[in-house]
């Protein structure tokens, strides 16, 4: 199965990783949670990777002791984690 990318998660993914990860972490980043994410929406039997897959995958691939951190970044893009069942 051929997996895409939402257009408006894309560009979030790509603020988030480009903008708020630093850069000796970017390259890293990039592959772990773009990965994790294709790989929920295909478990899903789905063809298009979702906000909500981008959110599970950052909380999944990011260290817990870095998620107060990447809540507030996802926040400052618009990303609204909580709608997905997670805390503030």
């Amino acid at each position: 199965m051929d997996i895409q990318w939402d257009g408006n998660t894309k560009e979030k993914f790509n603020q988030m990783i480009n903008t708020k990860i630093p850069v000796f972490l970017r390259a890293i980043a990039q592959v772990k949670v773009s990965q994790k994410a294709e790989s929920l929406a295909k478990n899903d039997n789905r063809s298009v990777v979702s906000e909500k897959d981008l959110v599970d995958a950052l909380f999944i691939e990011t260290p817990f002791g870095f998620h107060g951190p990447m809540k507030t970044d996802m926040k400052d893009l618009g990303i609204d984690y909580t709608q997905y069942g997670y805390e503030k």
